[in-house]
């Protein structure tokens, strides 16, 4: 039987950024189809310029798109979490509107799951992966908190605040996430991995988006890592919830 691969895209406010979304997307999925079946996720996250309607010119005549509107603005993590929710895949995969990443990634990544692992995670900060005009700002947090996660986690992994990954759909059965920001992806693999599940990485190339501007407040995010990290530490310990 052939398997499902379900594909989720959060959008806030991308209207600038969608045409080069789906000049992205289409052969992407196009290639992906010789092998699976594919589902694509559109959550639009409450945006209020005309995202929605763009989406709807694009998508409407494509069966495998399916196309869902938050009333109101619930972040990354919100919409990560309606996005799942609709996913009927036995593989879950994840990618950014902006197109940081190149939606091609997710093939490599897929290949990559087998019986010892359960997700891959796109890894522009591995040895191997690339970091092309960045923000350094963005660059410095990525490396600083991925750094203590590593540590706090015992993960091996360089790279923990991705959003680009592919789980199998088992690790969304037990893996819950409270996080609306940012860190949600974060939070994700932490859980997972202190489930037991088997992470990958996949190094890979970030670059800086050529339309819009991120959603990332920093003062905010890194506020919240410090304060999950923080809850691993008393889950260590203690055995406390995270």
């Amino acid at each position: 039987m052939t398997q499902t691969v379900s594909i989720i895209v959060p959008l806030y406010n991308e209207e600038e950024g969608i045409p080069q979304l789906k000049e992205k997307l289409d052969p992407f999925i196009k290639r992906l189809q010789e092998k699976f079946e594919v589902q694509l996720v559109l959550v639009d996250d409450g945006s209020i310029d005309k995202t929605n309607e763009l989406l709807h010119q694009f998508y409407d005549d494509k069966p495998y798109a399916l196309i869902i509107k938050h009333p109101k603005n619930k972040n990354l993590g919100g919409a990560i979490r309606t996005g799942v929710s609709h996913c009927h895949g036995d593989i879950i995969a994840m990618i950014d509107s902006d197109c940081t990443y190149q939606p091609s990634v997710i093939e490599g990544m897929i290949n990559m799951l087998d019986d010892n692992t359960d997700i891959v995670t796109a890894s522009p900060l591995h040895p191997k992966g690339k970091v092309n005009g960045v923000p350094g700002y963005r660059i410095f947090l990525s490396k600083s908190v991925s750094t203590m996660y590593r540590i706090l986690l015992r993960s091996g992994l360089h790279t923990h605040t991705a959003m680009v990954r592919v789980y199998k759909k088992k690790v969304f059965d037990t893996v819950t996430f409270k996080a609306d920001n940012f860190l949600s992806v974060t939070e994700i693999v932490a859980k997972a991995l202190l489930q037991g599940y088997k992470v990958k990485e996949f190094p890979c190339e970030i670059s800086v988006r050529k339309y819009g501007m991120s959603k990332m407040k920093f003062v905010n995010v890194t506020k919240s890592h410090l304060n999950f990290m923080r809850k691993i530490v008393m889950h260590k310990l203690f055995r406390s919830e995270i």
